[in-house]
């Protein structure tokens, strides 16, 4: 079926979701829609058989078999050689439900009930039966099951891959009427084939003929990831045993999914409506399971709250032997939360006597650089590269998705790379590779052409130098560098807390002193830690103002002109002058009182501990990013940055460190230092970075030209309006 097949069948569909304007407004349609096609569809799977099935039956049921027996059996009239049961054992169809237009609300829930038990159990998610009832009160369900009788869903007439292209541009039409995000139930078929372009590039026994492969989606959606994958499979190699599994915590989308599995005669077992992340809601459902291949597009920008209180749980109890070890994200976007997921249901690598596994997962983005040093998301980023699994990221361009306008990007991990792609990652651009669609579906603009997808795919299957890419450019055909070889540390630094003196000036002014009034240690002179017995109160309280008083006094005591630059010689004055009063400082007092009394003056003597050191200036405090040095071998042990003690890695590292400081810092700052205690490592990718071109601004003669053409327009105008 042709491209504008697809739009015309969405479109027939559409028109008979506006026969439900009135008990329905716009964005409920999708209640009533969605179930009746996937309903339509079955009913015209089975319809050819409907009769054989009902003559079975009476036999079976004369020779007493149990019901699995008669389910088995019925399962095979309906369909040949099928060996998941999908059947109906009730006397209607959708044309003999219209003979009975009184009836028909009563016969459409007989037939339902009459499906084999995982259909059943389809539209108890979907919970039709209340849609059903709502309908007939509004004298509507018979004129849409008429309508719905005449549209022909057969999978011979609309194949699978046509029927996700209609639930897309349906559910896409259905969120905007409810101004919701779509990203939560599909991605667009062409992206899909793209990522099975590249996750099968490159592993060869994909195509042998009579391999078992399993093919996972932890947010499956509609299943267009799995059907998409399947099919591309299926057209290199037809003899390949591919099983399918997904899991989506939204009724509708698992709903769909099932029944596109039931159709296809695939086990719709292998589909959980369950929360990938959250084990209180059914978690990992495929708990002690590997999987060859694994696909997904989890919503990103969305938040994991309702699920943090059980992922934080987990990730504190079981660490690396759980699924979230490395660390987790911010609570605002939990999309890394289902790469770590996916991660953990690999099989073992080669070099451990396995398989291996192949992961493509859609992402904004924010898991290229979000997060500082040391943070859940570089951490996550730091397992992954670390560990040589980050195979490569390709870029996508931006409106080509239903729901956002943003950029998105295909990451490719694995834990079987073939040699010559060890301890490397590939960038690929492919932000210029699409066409304009003649027609904008929501924010969708832009697509990607199977010439597109072959490019991106020849890219990556090149991949082990850099290398040019042709493509369209205001009407010219241009090449650029689009794919980039890294090693894998270059997206690892080190960052440094670059330290300088605090050198403070004191003071003995009134403008200062009164500030001493306002310091939390001070006015704490005068409060009473007592509750019940209010004379002791009463006497706490006076004892710590007459404290207070003689504090002031004795500031105010030394010269209030003179400017001490050393803060040892003003504190030495000061204390004395406290001596005298009989005031006992602690050192929270002592702190506050000096800070009070005291600017920032880089002209001042450095201020240092008891020790003599330094003490830093938190307001000079900078940090600098340092590449990994060369000769460090990933992956890095955990916590060996903080080290202090001689160790070859240690010393290699601030001999490391200490070269970037000298070139780049001290000619500066030449006071400052490094705390080699808050040494973090982070990572990041950043690939729009490593893609800038420069284009050179226009002439300004150019732009004064046309300036000047504009205020003749505009001067021209005004005329014709005087």
């Amino acid at each position: 079926m042709e491209n504008i097949k697809h739009q015309e069948l969405s479109d027939k569909i559409w028109a008979v979701a506006n026969k439900l304007r009135g008990p329905y407004r716009p964005p409920q349609y999708r209640r009533v829609m969605l179930p009746l096609i996937v309903l339509r569809r079955l009913d015209c799977v089975l319809e050819p058989t409907k009769d054989n099935v009902l003559d079975q039956l009476k036999l079976l049921k004369k020779k007493g078999l149990s019901s699995a027996a008669i389910e088995k059996a019925l399962a095979k009239v309906a369909s040949k050689d099928r060996d998941q049961p999908l059947y109906n054992i009730s006397p209607f169809t959708f044309s003999k439900l219209l003979g009975d237009p009184n009836g028909i609300a009563k016969n459409l829930t007989a037939y339902i009930k009459g499906f084999s038990p995982k259909v059943r159990e389809i539209f108890e998610k979907f919970e039709f039966d209340k849609e059903i009832e709502k309908l007939e009160e509004a004298n509507r369900l018979f004129e849409v099951i008429k309508e719905f009788a005449s549209i022909d869903l057969h999978p011979d007439r609309v194949p699978n891959l046509a029927m996700g292209y209609v639930f897309e541009n349906l559910i896409r039409r259905f969120n905007e009427q409810a101004n919701e995000e779509a990203g939560d139930h599909f991605t667009p078929r062409e992206v899909i084939r793209l990522m099975a372009h590249l996750i099968y590039t490159g592993d060869e026994d994909i195509y042998k003929p009579g391999i078992s492969r399993t093919i996972y989606d932890p947010a499956c959606g509609t299943g267009g990831m799995l059907s998409v994958s399947e099919e591309y499979i299926r057209e290199h190699n037809n003899k390949a045993h591919l099983t399918l599994y997904g899991q989506d915590y939204n009724p509708e989308s698992y709903a769909i999914c099932c029944s596109d599995m039931l159709i296809k005669d695939e086990p719709a077992d292998n589909i959980l409506p369950t929360d990938t992340l959250d084990q209180s809601k059914g978690g990992d459902g495929f708990a002690g399971k590997t999987f060859h291949y694994m696909l997904a597009n989890p919503p990103f920008g969305v938040e994991w709250k309702p699920q943090q209180k059980f992922i934080e749980k987990e990730h504190a109890d079981f660490g690396f032997d759980g699924r979230f070890g490395p660390g987790l994200p911010r609570i605002n976007d939990g999309a890394l939360l289902f790469l770590l997921h996916m991660l953990s249901k690999r099989k073992p690598s080669p070099d451990e006597g396995g398989e291996g596994s192949k992961i493509a997962i859609v992402f904004n983005g924010s898991p290229l650089f979000t997060g500082d040093a040391a943070s859940g998301e570089s951490n996550i980023r730091r397992w992954i590269i670390e560990n040589d699994w980050l195979d490569a990221i390709v870029a996508l361009p931006d409106q080509l998705f239903y729901n956002t306008g943003i950029y998105t990007y295909v990451w490719l991990v694995t834990n079987r790379k073939p040699k010559e792609r060890r301890g490397k990652v590939q960038l690929i651009d492919g932000t210029r590779h699409y066409k304009k669609m003649k027609k904008s579906l929501g924010n969708k603009r832009n697509e990607l052409s199977e010439d597109h997808i072959k490019e991106l795919t020849r890219l990556y299957a090149e991949g082990g130098h850099d290398a040019l890419s042709a493509f369209e450019s205001n009407g010219n055909e241009i090449e650029r560098i689009c794919s980039k070889v890294f090693d894998s540390r270059d997206f690892g630094y080190l960052k440094l807390t670059v330290e300088r003196p605090l050198r403070l000036n004191f003071q003995a002014s009134p403008e200062r002193i009164a500030r001493i009034q306002d310091a939390g240690a001070f006015l704490a002179l005068a409060e009473s830690k007592k509750r019940k017995d209010k004379s002791v109160v009463a006497k706490e309280m006076e004892t710590g103002r007459e404290t207070q008083s003689a504090i002031l006094a004795a500031a105010k005591s030394l010269d209030p002109k003179r400017i001490y630059e050393n803060r040892d010689k003003f504190w030495a004055g000061l204390e004395s002058a406290l001596e005298k009063a009989g005031v006992n400082v602690t050192a929270a007092l002592r702190k506050d009182v000096l800070s009070a009394l005291s600017e920032r003056d880089p002209t001042a003597d450095i201020c240092t501990d008891a020790n003599g050191n330094p003490e830093p200036d938190p307001e000079l405090r900078d940090t600098e990013s340092v590449p990994l040095p060369k000769a460090v071998t990933l992956p890095l042990p955990i916590g060996y940055e903080n080290k202090t003690d001689n160790t070859e890695l240690v010393g290699l590292v601030r001999d490391h460190c200490l070269a970037y400081f000298d070139k780049e810092v001290k000619p500066h700052w030449p006071d400052a230092w490094i705390d080699f205690s808050k040494t973090k490592i982070g990572y990041e990718i950043p690939i729009n970075r490593h893609f800038y071109v420069y284009e050179a601004p226009r002439p300004l003669a150019d732009i004064e030209r046309d300036i000047k053409k504009l205020e003749g327009e505009i001067l021209d105008m005004l005329k014709a309006v005087a």
